[in-house]
C-alpha cells in the first residue's frame, strides 16, 4: 500500500531519484532494487567506476543511465544528475547514496514531508540517528562540526547537515551557481540554497553502517581541508554579503518607520539584551579593525545570542564622516592614559593620518573610547527600552 502510494505521488509531485555510485559493487543492486519499489524514476550516475558496476547496470536498461569515463567526485556526479533531471523536467530530485547505508523505503518520508508541507521551496535532509552504534566516531564527530558552521553560514539549526540522502527543488537550483566537485558540494549547495530562501529542513531517516558490505570514499585530510576552506569562504560572505543583505531587504521591504518599531522597538527581546546589543555594536564599531566591524559584530551578536539589528546598526557609529572624528578622539585619549603629549589637528588625522605614527597610543585609546561608549550607550539603552517596555505592557493592559 504504501509503495503504490510513493508511486503516484513521485509522479504526482515530478520526482526522480538520484543514485551517484562509484565501486559499490557490492551494495548497488540492493539499493537499486528497493528504489524500484518505490518507483521507476530513476537516474544512476555512474562515476567512473572500475569494479563490475558496468555490468550491474546492463541488467537494468529500464533506467535512466550516465556513465563518466572518469571519477570526478560526488558533487560533479550529484550536478550531472541534476542538469539531467532538469533537461527531463523533473521538478524534485531524492538523492541516495549507493553504499547501502541509506534505506529505499525512506523515500516515502520525503514524499509524505512535500505533500504535507504548505511552501513546496523545500530542500530536506534525512536526519540520521549519529548516535547508535553502528555510526563512526568520525562521522558524528564531522557531522557536528558541519551542523556548526551551517548554522553560523545560515542562522538555521538542523540535527544532520551531511546526509547524502535528501530531496532537492531542481528549479531553484538552476539559478544558483556552484564551483565545488568533490564532498563539499553537498554543504555549498544546502548553504546556498538557504541564502536564496529555501526552506531547508530535517526528516528523520534510518541508517545502516555494515563495514562488511559498506566503502567510503571520503579522505579524511584531503577532504576535511575542501570542506574547510569551502566554511571559510562561505562565512566571509556571510558576514560581507548575506547578513548585511538580509537586513537592509528587510529594511526596504518593511519601510525605515516599520523596520524600525518592529525590529527595534517592539522586538521582543528584553531591555537588557537590546541594551547589551547596543553596547557590542558600538565597541565594535569604535576598535580598529577597520574593515571588519560588520563580520565582527554579527558573528558575535550570533555567537552571544544578542539583537543582530540592533548591533549591526549601533556599529555604524564610525560612519566615514565620523571616521577623523573618532581617531582623533582615539589619540586623545591614548594619551591621556599613556601619559604622552603628541598634538594633531583634525585636519592633520583626516588628511594623512598622522596620529597613526604613534600605533600603540591609537589602540590603547581606541579601546578605551569603545568601553568607554559601550558602558554609556549601553546604560542609555537600558533606560531607554526599560522605560518603553513598561509603556508598551501598560497600553496592552
Amino acid at each position: 500500500m504504501i509503495k503504490e502510494y510513493t508511486k503516484q505521488k513521485t509522479d504526482l509531485f515530478n520526482v526522480c531519484v538520484i543514485i551517484p555510485t562509484y565501486n559499490n559493487y557490492k551494495t548497488l543492486t540492493r539499493v537499486i532494487d528497493g528504489v524500484l519499489l518505490y518507483t521507476s524514476n530513476v537516474i544512476v550516475v555512474n562515476d567512473g567506476s572500475t569494479d563490475t558496476t558496468l555490468q550491474i547496470l546492463k541488467r537494468y536498461p529500464q533506467i535512466q543511465q550516465i556513465h563518466l569515463s572518469k571519477n570526478k567526485g560526488k558533487g560533479n556526479a550529484l550536478r550531472v544528475g541534476f542538469a539531467h533531471a532538469q533537461k527531463c523536467n523533473f521538478k524534485y530530485a531524492i538523492t541516495i547514496d549507493s553504499d547501502g547505508q541509506h534505506f529505499p523505503e525512506d523515500i516515502s518520508v520525503f514524499i509524505t514531508a512535500l505533500e504535507k508541507a504548505e511552501n513546496k521551496n523545500l530542500l530536506l535532509i534525512g536526519a540520521r540517528n549519529m548516535s547508535q552504534e553502528s555510526v563512526p566516531k568520525k562521522s558524528s564527530f564531522g557531522n557536528k562540526f558541519s551542523n556548526f558552521w551551517f548554522w553560523v553560514e545560515t542562522g538555521i539549526r538542523l540535527q544532520d547537515t551531511q546526509s547524502g540522502y535528501r530531496l532537492y527543488p531542481l528549479q531553484k537550483l538552476k539559478d544558483i551557481k556552484f564551483y565545488t566537485t568533490k564532498f563539499e558540494f553537498e554543504i555549498e549547495v544546502i548553504v546556498k540554497a538557504a541564502w536564496r530562501d529555501v526552506v531547508v529542513k530535517n526528516v528523520p531517516v534510518k541508517v545502516l553502517y555494515d563495514e562488511t558490505e559498506r566503502v567510503s570514499h571520503f579522505r579524511p585530510f584531503k577532504d576535511f581541508t575542501r570542506i574547510s576552506i569551502l566554511n571559510t569562504w562561505l562565512v566571509i560572505v556571510t558576514f560581507l554579503y548575506i547578513k548585511p543583505r538580509n537586513l537592509f531587504r528587510n529594511l526596504k521591504k518593511k519601510g525605515i518607520k516599520r523596520f524600525f518599531v518592529e525590529d527595534f522597538l517592539a522586538n521582543q527581546d528584553s531591555p537588557r539584551k537590546k541594551a547589551l546589543s547596543i553596547a557590542l555594536g558600538v565597541f565594535i564599531g569604535l576598535t580598529p579593525f577597520w574593515g571588519f566591524h560588520t563580520v565582527l559584530v554579527l558573528f558575535l551578536a550570533m555567537t552571544l545570542k544578542l539583537n543582530k539589528v540592533i548591533a549591526f546598526g549601533f556599529s555604524n557609529v564610525s560612519l566615514p564622516p565620523f571616521i577623523p572624528f573618532i581617531i582623533y578622539a582615539s589619540v586623545k585619549i591614548g594619551q591621556f592614559v599613556l601619559g604622552t603629549d603628541n598634538s594633531y589637528t583634525i585636519q592633520e588625522i583626516s588628511i594623512d593620518f598622522k596620529a597613526f605614527k604613534h600605533l600603540k597610543t591609537y589602540i590603547v585609546g581606541s579601546f578605551s573610547l569603545a568601553i568607554i561608549s559601550a558602558i554609556i550607550f549601553g546604560i542609555l539603552g537600558y533606560v531607554f527600552f526599560a522605560i518603553f517596555h513598561k509603556k508598551t505592557i501598560h497600553h496592552n493592559e
